[in-house]
This record gives structure tokens, sequence and C-alpha cells, in this order.
């Protein structure tokens, strides 16, 4: 290797280099600080923009079911509250099913065991052997 090809000098900065660097990078970053300052008051703004968008849906809301809270009904709760006891009833008739099946099957593999079982269904009336008839509730309605 020759003296050419070794090694690079360095530049020795001098005090005004210095200066002139240290100047160029604040500026730079005062730049971006107020960049930044811009962005975030964007921000600001548009969760301000937000946040009475909210209260702004919030109040139509209230209103729009403000009269349905104090006493009526809409069509569509009143369609939801009929296709709730349809499935109410539909889940009874399963239920009531299952336990016909359950104590067929217990009969069928222990013919001597029926005294220890649990009382029978009857089938016209849904109710239980042995047990009294009780009343049918409605659900409360809010």
């Amino acid at each position: 290797m020759t003296k050419k090809e070794g090694k690079p000098k360095s530049k020795a900065m001098t005090r005004a280099d210095i200066q002139k660097t240290l100047i160029d990078n604040f500026i730079s970053m005062q730049k971006v600080l107020t960049n930044l300052a811009i962005r975030f008051d964007e921000l600001s703004t548009n969760i301000s923009k937000m946040l009475q968008l909210f209260e702004i849906s919030a109040k139509s809301f209230a209103e729009k079911y403000s009269g349905d809270i104090s006493g009526g009904q809409t069509e569509v709760d009143k369609e939801f509250l009929k296709k709730l006891d349809s499935l109410l009833e539909q889940n009874k008739v399963i239920s009531k099913g299952i336990m016909l099946m359950e104590d067929r099957i217990k009969e069928r593999s222990n013919p001597g065991m029926q005294q220890f079982q649990r009382p029978q269904m009857q089938r016209e009336t849904g109710t239980i052997e042995g047990m009294p008839n009780m009343p049918r509730r409605n659900i409360p309605r809010y």
C-alpha cells in the first residue's frame, strides 16, 4: 500500500464549522418541532369535531328513544318480543321431548328400576306427575 491509498486524512473541524453545524441542527430541530406542533393542533381539532359528533348523535338517540322508554314500544320491539316468546315455547317443547326420550331409554335399559326414576311427564298437559300444576308466568317487559 502506498501512502496515498492508506487511511484518509480526517479533517479537523474548526470552531466555526462546529458552531455552523450546531446552528443548522438547531434550525432543523425547530422545523421538526414546528411541524409536530401543527400536527398536534390538527389532531386536537379533529378530536374536538369527533366529540361534537358523538354529542349530537347521543342527543338525537336520546330524543328518538325517549318516548319509547316512557311507555310505548316500537314495532321492532314488539316483533322481537314475539320471536323471543316463540323461541321460549320451542325450548319448552324440546326440553319436554328430551325428558320423555330419556325416560323411555331408561325404561328399556332398566325395566325393574322404574320406581326409582323421577316422575313421568304427562304428554297431554306437559306437567309432571305428583307435582302441583304451576301457573304460567310471563316475562316482565321493561
